[in-house]
């Protein structure tokens, strides 16, 4: 699941890093994503290491996630541990990413809103966009165009997450931590 805000303004501004990290993913692995009511998003499937995965672009704003995320994971039961969900993350620089697993939602509203439903016991693709320095600015930072040092960071960071989908996919999460979060 990769979290964002629908609608072209929003295409190109840090609070969309999940939606970009989906997009790589079927540019990597083909497939689309097709408008689907009954998960108030855009979803769709593809293999990866030899297992089907289900994408999705909830197209409820980012504060509505849960709504959508909760309706696919329980229409296919997919348990709260199978979850990956893709986010900006203030609190890294732009191009850090980490992989965790559960924990709480960090002032996160995407993730806030998703917990009660789904749970805390989900993996968390944290894409890192930097803070802007002034709690005051970080509405205006998330929402506003990004800048090309914070679009390029997060290309590179998603690309680097890209090299260790597999094996997290595959079950092997420590490996995919340990090689992800290796400073290269």
């Amino acid at each position: 699941m990769g979290l964002g805000n629908p609608g072209p303004e929003y295409e190109q501004t840090p609070h969309n890093a999940g939606f970009w990290f989906i997009d790589e993913i079927l540019r990597k692995y083909g497939g689309q994503l097709k408008p689907d009511s009954k998960f108030h998003g855009e979803a769709g499937k593809v293999r990866i290491a030899g297992h089907e995965c289900w994408l999705l672009k909830p197209m409820t704003f980012m504060n509505r996630s849960g709504q959508s995320v909760n309706a696919l994971a329980s229409y296919y039961k997919i348990d709260e541990s199978e979850v990956l969900v893709a986010h900006d993350e203030l609190d890294f620089p732009a191009g850090k990413v980490r992989l965790k697993k559960g924990g709480g939602h960090g002032g996160h509203n995407g993730l806030r809103d998703i917990m009660p439903s789904l749970g805390k016991d989900f993996y968390r693709l944290r894409i890192g966009v930097g803070h802007p320095g002034d709690r005051e600015q970080v509405t205006n930072h998330l929402l506003g165009r990004a800048s090309k040092s914070v679009m390029d960071a997060a290309v590179q960071a998603i690309d680097d997450s890209l090299g260790v989908l597999e094996m997290l996919v595959a079950g092997d999460t420590d490996k995919a931590m340990h090689a992800l979060h290796t400073d290269k």
